[in-house]
């Protein structure tokens, strides 16, 4: 595949299949291609965006801006993800979208303990959210971003798994969509459901600048099913797609904790201290981590945070 306009080679693949099941190569070579293209598309547009003047914004660019601060996943990127999102939502107060994006943000800032008011941005998490499903309930990315919000700040696993299903089912090829029902089920106690949901989601988009995040939720899935070692590979690859992600240090020091490897769980601790300053196990606790997360808190506590 080459960009007509500036000859630049964009994607090259060979398929080997046994023809006597043609179907799936072809689904094969479909979610190939639009892993391929639609990343590079976004991008794209992403950059034009950034070059177009303040004044001459519309919704859409809004979004545009807000995304790479979404990616960062800091709290100064999720602050001015929500800043844009509010301007979008000012000249497009239905665009669903964007209030999932901005909620999304809110609840983020509550999981991920950067937020200096907690009981606001759950509430305003939870606003969006609804703002966003009374918008759109046909767009698989607001639902998926839904679903998460859903899970973590209102606790329904099972209407957060029924908004999932549903993204998945209207875009087969969504990352978002594939990476939060990984979370939905993840966060119900249904790890191997999540694990697949995670692999589904690392197969349609393999490049995705969010990778760290579904790679962070099979370790945490594969320790709760007792698979520490193939924790620590989820873990340690997260931890080369972005190094200041608390998430992996906290996988990472409870996986090695548990397997007797101490020397590797206090190196995992003093980097999740390093990135995180406050950290406790109650106070994560109470951020929102739910009870489906018990051996990898067990963990934790045996790789010597503190309580």
């Amino acid at each position: 595949m080459i960009d007509a306009v500036t000859g630049t080679h964009i994607w090259a693949d060979r398929f080997e299949r046994d023809l006597t099941d043609v179907f799936a190569l072809q689904d094969d070579v479909t979610v190939a291609v639009v892993s391929a293209i639609q990343p590079k598309l976004f991008q794209t547009e992403i950059a034009v965006a950034t070059r177009r003047r303040p004044d001459s914004l519309t919704a859409y660019d809004f979004l545009l801006r807000a995304m790479p601060q979404y990616y960062l996943s800091t709290r100064e990127g999720f602050a001015e993800a929500i800043r844009l999102a509010h301007h979008a939502l000012e000249l497009d107060p239905q665009f669903g979208f964007l209030a999932a994006l901005a909620g999304d943000c809110h609840m983020r800032n509550v999981l991920w303990g950067f937020s200096t008011d907690p009981q606001f941005e759950r509430k305003e998490a939870v606003r969006l959210l609804r703002l966003a499903l009374s918008a759109d309930t046909d767009d698989p990315e607001t639902l998926a971003l839904a679903s998460a919000i859903t899970v973590f700040m209102v606790g329904d696993c099972e209407s957060a798994i029924e908004m999932a299903d549903r993204a998945v089912a209207l875009n087969p090829n969504s990352f978002l969509a594939w990476g939060n029902r990984g979370w939905a089920y993840r966060i119900a106690g249904l790890q191997e459901e999540a694990v697949r949901s995670f692999e589904r989601a690392i197969r349609v988009s393999p490049r995705d600048p969010l990778l760290y995040r579904v790679l962070v939720g099979i370790g945490s899935a594969f320790i709760e099913l007792r698979r520490f070692d193939e924790a620590i590979v989820a873990g340690k690859k997260a931890q080369r797609q972005n190094i200041s992600f608390p998430s992996t240090y906290r996988c990472l020091a409870s996986a090695f904790a548990h397997l007797g490897r101490e020397a590797e769980a206090s190196e995992a601790v003093a980097r999740l201290l390093e990135v995180d300053p406050a950290f406790t196990i109650s106070g994560w606790i109470a951020r929102g981590w739910p009870i489906s997360a018990k051996l990898l808190t067990e963990g934790l506590r045996k790789a010597g945070l503190p309580e």
